[in-house]
């Protein structure tokens, strides 16, 4: 019986003991993630969530905790992402989600998100992008989701293709390009991305070519959005309107309206005929126009040698009926002063 007493109070002990360390270990923890929350934003410790919004003074590079795992700063004045803007004095964040939408960012530079090697959600969404480095996302290994929706200029929109392809976003899923009035596919290459889904929703793209359609091919597991795009329905959609009618890549191709030409406009991409988009009948029928035309001009030419050799007889045949013409005429004017009243020659008498 004091045996087991013996026991039980050591027991009692060492859970005793374990409790204290546990105690101690969790009260270290949160004095070390128990920062200031950077002025004049607002934090939420429980799920390590860092808001600024509609604030004109804030500054890049953002000092905040290295705990957070969530970032919106929205409504800032923010024309440029400087290098390095979100590892202040070189720590290296937890940050999972980065929101950056409506701050009027008109550049991003060279490794812009150096340090959120962790970053899985980036949003990028509604501001004016001119000017987009090659290595702008460079860092951003586990990156799954990149929203750049509303946010391109014309020279931004020529930038992007670079930027994407440089390898530093192979593990991207999803990637929203919707209202940036780009005309074509930004990506002419998939190899370099794990991409599930392509947004390129209400943009300027009139046809998808044969390479873009191939890389498509390629990678089956790409769902792509393109509805609000004014497809120009001629034989250039050849090999995505066939592309469109044997796959199911286009989760949203019963929303796909021709746009041009006029005699097409608002009809489905999908129920067009063959004989509408095919590139063989197009060009034969540009073909038989150009040898109409060259027949007529030869005729043309033809015609005009004759003219030219038989000039004298010509000539001689006009006179001729000109002065059948003039004998006529004569004849006429004779018989008219035979015929005149007897009176009106007393009166002139």
């Amino acid at each position: 019986m004091e045996r087991k007493r013996a026991w039980t109070g050591i027991y009692a002990i060492d859970s005793f003991r374990a409790y204290r360390n546990a105690a101690v270990l969790y009260l270290l923890i949160c004095s070390v993630r128990a920062e200031p929350c950077p002025y004049p934003c607002t934090c939420t410790d429980d799920s390590a969530t860092v808001t600024c919004l509609d604030l004109q003074e804030i500054a890049l590079p953002l000092n905040v905790s290295r705990w957070t795992s969530t970032l919106t700063l929205r409504g800032a004045n923010i024309s440029i992402i400087p290098g390095s803007a979100f590892s202040a004095n070189g720590t290296a964040l937890e940050l999972k989600t980065l929101r950056l939408s409506w701050n009027n960012i008109s550049e991003i530079e060279a490794h812009a998100f150096l340090g959120l090697s962790r970053l899985l959600v980036l949003d990028l969404s509604h501001n004016r992008l001119t000017s987009l480095s090659e290595m702008a996302f460079y860092g951003l290994d586990e990156l799954r989701v990149l929203y750049l929706n509303s946010t391109l200029s014309p020279q931004g929109a020529r930038e992007l293709p670079k930027a994407l392809s440089t390898g530093s976003l192979r593990n991207l899923q999803r990637l929203e390009l919707s209202g940036n009035r780009l005309k074509a596919m930004p990506i002419a290459s998939f190899d370099n991305m794990n991409l599930n889904m392509l947004i390129l929703t209400n943009n300027s793209i009139e046809t998808i070519g044969k390479t873009n359609v191939s890389s498509l091919n390629e990678f089956k597991k790409i769902s792509v959005y393109l509805s609000l795009n004014p497809f120009k329905c001629n034989c250039e959609l050849e090999s995505f309107y066939y592309w469109l009618k044997n796959d199911s890549q286009c989760a949203d191709s019963a929303r796909l309206l021709c746009k041009l030409p006029e005699a097409k406009s608002g009809l489905h991409v999908e129920k067009l005929r063959r004989e509408d988009v095919d590139c063989i009948n197009a060009e034969l029928e540009a073909v038989s126009y150009v040898f109409l035309g060259i027949v007529l001009a030869l005729i043309g030419v033809v015609f005009l040698m004759v003219l030219y050799l038989n000039r004298g007889g010509i000539k001689r045949w006009l006179n001729n009926i000109r002065e059948a013409c003039r004998d006529q005429m004569e004849v006429y004017h004779y018989r008219y002063e035979q015929d005149s009243d007897p009176r009106l020659a007393n009166v002139a008498v």
